[in-house]
């Protein structure tokens, strides 16, 4: 087949016919042995419905949780894999190339897109493959009962555009790379808007709720993995005083100095690193907040001890954000009602984002207030995704993976950033 030329973002100019076959990341079963790369049929877009072709996807560890779980995951709803597979991933950037007659005014075939996965809305087609025929489900989502990112095109269905999770690109330059990796940036975006306290001018007026991190705060992200990173990179964007960051591997921290540590400086951020295996994380944040405490806690991994011992660190008014999804095996958590009680601090997370989040996280990109090129680490081939899925699983993956469905590449290549230019030379190189 001739696969569609993306070597440009903007538009698709002298855009190849349609192929009646594509690539496409398959999971027909549960487990990883029933996850593999096939040729399946291109989607023909009906009347209320787009094709678009696959520019970039991201690679999403929770693609491995699907896999785990089958019809059992909380957003498949007893589908049956073995008699309808589906095609995976949640993390995407697009360009229309077919429109349904009805969308014909809409939508025009060039147009670019992110695609928020997280679709609040009731399924509308095939509802005999959920259980009890889709009764109270009302949110389903890409790469899961819907169509994935994880292919040569994907056709973008009626449930997606009537929730608004198709976002438009708000600058045609943006790389299709950063954009496919909007959506975990959206999720690290909401994560922040529900850092809400009351705030008072004067002790004699009337309480006011701020939302997310404030300027000359002291904030303490904990994991510097990909998920912290996004953390650290929109947290400088809101210009705290100080920013201290806890992990347990050195060179973690030290990619995250190299990274980050010159934009933090230059928006008059003080970015402190801790190696919590080694070093006192308490004391630290006791010296950098002259004894007050932190006013924002980010617990950004999957561990309770980490969020037990973080609720010490806050100031009064604090919030501490249960970011990292605890495990099945501990979600009991030792919390101080007394902390809670004297100190008002409170307590949050969140579960993704929405098609806000995503909008916001492509303005940030565009305006450069977040550096989406420093959270890319490794470039591949649509087929090199069940390899990177397994990396990711095995924690061999340190940064986002993104592949380019289009592009055929020998092996997967470790980058420490990936920008616009090095996207447009990927794209053109033979």
């Amino acid at each position: 087949m001739t696969p569609a030329d993306p070597t440009r973002s903007p538009g698709i100019a002298n855009q190849p016919a349609i192929p009646r076959d594509m690539r496409a990341l398959v999971l027909d079963g549960v487990g990883a042995e029933h996850l593999a790369v096939r040729s399946v049929p291109v989607p023909v877009a009906k009347s209320g419905q787009l094709l678009c072709r696959v520019d970039a996807a991201g690679i999403c560890t929770s693609v491995n949780k699907l896999v785990e779980q089958g019809p059992d995951h909380p957003l498949m709803y007893g589908w049956d894999l073995s008699t309808f597979p589906v095609i995976a991933g949640d993390e995407g950037s697009v360009t229309v190339v077919a429109v349904g007659d009805a969308l014909r005014t809409r939508y025009r075939p060039g147009e670019r897109f992110a695609v928020q996965p997280a679709v609040d809305h009731e399924p509308i087609r095939d509802l005999s493959r959920y259980r009890d025929g889709g009764r109270s489900v009302n949110k389903i989502a890409v790469g899961y009962t819907l169509p994935g990112l994880l292919a040569e095109y994907v056709l973008i269905g009626e449930e997606v555009l009537a929730a608004g999770c198709l976002l438009p690109l708000p600058d045609d330059e943006i790389p299709a790379a950063h954009a496919a990796i909007a959506e975990p940036l959206s999720c690290v975006i909401s994560s922040h808007a529900h850092h809400l306290r009351l705030a008072q001018a004067d002790r004699t007026m009337r309480r006011t709720a701020t939302s997310g991190i404030q300027p000359g705060s002291v904030v303490v992200i904990i994991g510097a993995g990909p998920m912290g990173r996004m953390h650290v990179d929109l947290s400088i964007a809101a210009q705290p005083s100080v920013l201290v960051v806890a992990d347990v591997l050195d060179e973690r921290l030290a990619a995250l100095r190299r990274g980050f540590g010159d934009r933090a400086a230059a928006r008059g951020v003080r970015l402190e690193t801790v190696n919590a295996a080694t070093e006192d994380l308490a004391a630290t944040v006791d010296a950098v907040s002259e004894g007050r405490g932190a006013d924002d806690v980010i617990v950004a991994v999957a561990n309770a001890d980490a969020v037990e011992s973080a609720q010490r660190l806050l100031a009064r008014y604090g919030v501490l954000n249960l970011f990292g999804g605890l495990p099945a095996s501990r979600t009991d958590l030792a919390l101080d009602g007394r902390l809670i009680h004297y100190r008002e601090v409170n307590i949050t997370g969140s579960s993704g984002g929405g098609p806000w989040d995503v909008i916001e996280a492509l303005r940030l990109m565009a305006c450069g207030e977040i550096d989406a090129g420093a959270h890319i680490a490794h470039i591949g081939d649509l087929a090199h995704a069940p390899r990177l899925l397994e990396m990711a699983r095995t924690h061999l993956i340190d940064g986002k993976a993104v592949v380019y469905p289009h592009r055929r590449l020998d092996s997967i290549m470790n980058v420490r950033r990936w920008d616009g230019d090095d996207e447009r030379r990927h794209l053109t190189t033979s």
